[in-house]
């Protein structure tokens, strides 16, 4: 059996970038002091002259990425997720939402998975802030291969998008020479009858591994990656509402405002259901090794597999 290759969604980022410089010369690239880890130094190494690293000033990156935006450049202004998200929320909104400009946020370290930088840095509430502000794209890619399809559709669209990636490697599981990215549609990766699982990020990897654990104990679960979360894909969310009857969402991102909820939004709407999140649970993280703190938090194929059989039971 061939070796399962892992790839950190951060390096997907970088490399994309650094691949369609060659395509799109008007491509410009922000960062805050953080090349090295947000892999954005990959894009620098091959156009330096596109590259301005803006320093530890966030906030005042946005600006400047919305001043060249407005003169028609493609802007891709880079951070940790949680300065991305958090620290400049206000000139996301107002400066880039408000006057919807084509500025795209490539937001690194995400998560719980973020590890030993600890909770200061452990942004799991990025996803709820980016989808509250008007007309913002929100996605979350699940692989390398995802991820960099995801980076190039975010540069075709024209307005903003917000990209979260991860720092931790995980498992690459879609097939390159195959994939096709659709933004705002989701994809099913397996079929099931008994509950339906909806995942993103990092979590889809272990809710295929939690669908293989309900199999073998005779529960049929359907597989549903949501890489985009806004505008997020009602159609197929309510086509398994309707057919199994039950809905679990995984995500490394707190419980309230991201997937979880987003999905909740959508079935209460179309097809109400039991929707049982899980997510890291109104609680901030702590310092430690990613894998470790992934099962502590509950972000595993086991806790999924878990959750899922106790959501058959409310149908």
């Amino acid at each position: 059996m061939a070796d399962i290759v892992k790839k950190a969604t951060r390096e997907s980022y970088g490399e994309a970038l650094a691949e369609l410089s060659e395509v799109y010369p008007d491509l410009i690239v922000l960062d805050a002091d953080l090349a090295a880890a947000t892999k954005t130094g990959i894009f620098k190494k091959a156009c330096p002259e596109r590259f301005y690293d803006c320093g530890i000033a966030e906030a005042n990156m946005m600006g400047i990425a919305a001043g060249l935006a407005a003169t028609g450049k493609k802007v891709f202004a880079s951070s940790f997720a949680m300065f991305a998200a958090g620290r400049a929320f206000e000139q996301v909104r107002n400066s880039i939402g408000y006057p919807h400009l084509n500025v795209k946020i490539g937001a690194t370290h995400a998560g719980i998975s973020v590890g030993e930088d600890g909770a200061t840095h452990q942004c799991n509430e990025d996803i709820a802030l980016m989808r509250t502000i008007p007309g913002m794209v929100v996605i979350n890619p699940a692989d390398h291969v995802e991820a960099k399809a995801a980076v190039k559709a975010a540069l075709e669209y024209e307005g903003p998008v917000y990209l979260r990636f991860g720092r931790l490697a995980v498992p690459v599981f879609n097939d390159e020479s195959t994939y096709k990215f659709e933004m705002g549609k989701g994809v099913q990766l397996k079929d099931g009858s008994d509950v339906t699982i909806i995942a993103t990020g990092l979590m889809v990897n272990e809710a295929m591994g939690a669908a293989e654990k309900l199999s073998s104990e005779g529960i049929s679960a359907r597989v549903i990656n949501i890489h985009t979360i806004k505008p997020i894909d009602r159609e197929i969310i309510t086509k398994a509402a309707k057919e199994t009857g039950v809905i679990v969402t995984a995500e490394e991102h707190s419980v309230i405002g991201g997937l979880g909820s987003a999905v909740a939004e959508a079935v209460t709407e179309t097809a109400p259901v039991p929707v049982i999140k899980v997510g890291v649970n109104d609680v901030f993280g702590h310092s430690g090794p990613a894998v470790d703190l992934l099962k502590e938090f509950g972000l595993s194929a086991d806790n999924i597999a878990a959750k899922a059989k106790e959501a058959v039971k409310l149908k």
